[in-house]
Parts: structure tokens; C-alpha cells; sequence
């Protein structure tokens, strides 16, 4: 009769061979973007939607200007991004329901409009890390995020790098 152990040895030794064998190919997989969001931004355009909340973000008189000129915080931290990737800007504004339905959709990349961590969206879109944080009329903290498509993780890391990078001021 075999033991458990003369058993478990060999299955865990394959185990730990396989996965030592996939370990070379990890950085290449992960964090992987399924819509491929990342990829196809590098060299293109940058999809952003604006939600106009000054001073994050700001529209100009006649917001049906075309192209769109947004200003802003945000504005200034995505057009930084984008330049890291060789991207141009496109923007398009509209109401954070339209925009974040626009992001699930996929016909945005990023949405922006001085979200925060406690944004009601969380369930339809990836929040970033908290860039900045910056009290409130009463004085508490506001740690403010971007809007991202959810699952799409490349994307979501090399943006909150560029994010985290940045110094900050609302």
C-alpha cells in the first residue's frame, strides 16, 4: 500500500516544476489587459471623458466647441499620461452617467471630473489609487481617483504610476 506521502511528493514536485516553468512568462501576462486597452492607446488616441467640476475639470463657454479644449487639474495630469504613451487626446463631455456607460462600453478609456474614493461608480468602473488628497469645505480628507475601464489592469497600473508620480495640488 502506498503512503500519502510517496503519492503527494511526486504530484506536488510537478506542480512546483510547472509553475517554476510558467514563472518566465508572468511578466509578459500580467497585469494583461483583455480588451487591450493599453496596447491600443500607445501610439493612438486616449479616449477621456470629462465631467465638468472645477477645478478638476473645466469646460469652455460653448462646451459644443469642436475640437473640445477641457482645462483643469485632471486635464493637465491626462495630457501628461497620454504624452507618456505617445498618445493623442480625444475628449468628450457629457454627465458622469453617460461618460461612465460610454466607459463600460468601451468608447472611453478614462474618466475624469474630481472623482473620490467614495465614488458611487466603483461598480462599473476601476478606480485608480488615490493620486491626491485634498480636504473639503469641513476639512476632511479627499483622496482623488481617475475612472478606468474595469479589467483592463496594464492600463490601470501604467496610469496610476503616471498618477503617483505626479505632485498634486486641488
Amino acid at each position: 500500500m502506498r503512503t500519502l506521502r510517496a503519492v503527494v511528493g511526486p504530484a506536488l514536485a510537478c506542480v512546483l516544476a510547472a509553475t517554476a516553468g510558467g514563472c518566465a512568462l508572468l511578466p509578459d501576462q500580467f497585469p494583461a489587459d483583455p480588451a487591450g486597452t493599453l496596447t491600443r492607446v500607445e501610439g493612438g488616441f486616449l479616449r477621456v471623458g470629462v465631467v465638468p467640476n472645477p477645478p478638476w475639470t473645466e469646460l469652455p463657454e460653448g462646451a459644443d466647441a469642436d475640437p473640445l479644449q477641457p482645462t483643469g487639474v485632471e486635464v493637465d495630469l491626462l495630457t501628461g499620461f497620454a504624452a507618456t504613451v505617445d498618445a493623442e487626446v480625444v475628449w468628450a463631455a457629457g454627465s458622469e452617467e453617460r461618460l461612465v456607460g460610454d466607459l463600460e462600453a468601451g468608447r472611453l478609456d478614462v474618466v475624469i471630473g474630481g472623482f473620490t474614493g467614495r465614488t458611487p461608480w466603483s461598480a462599473q468602473a476601476a478606480v485608480t489609487r488615490p493620486y491626491a488628497s485634498v480636504p473639503d469645505e469641513a476639512g476632511a480628507e479627499e483622496l482623488h481617483v481617475v475612472l478606468a475601464p474595469m479589467g483592463e489592469n496594464a492600463f490601470l497600473v501604467a496610469l496610476e504610476r503616471y498618477l503617483l508620480q505626479q505632485e498634486v495640488a486641488g
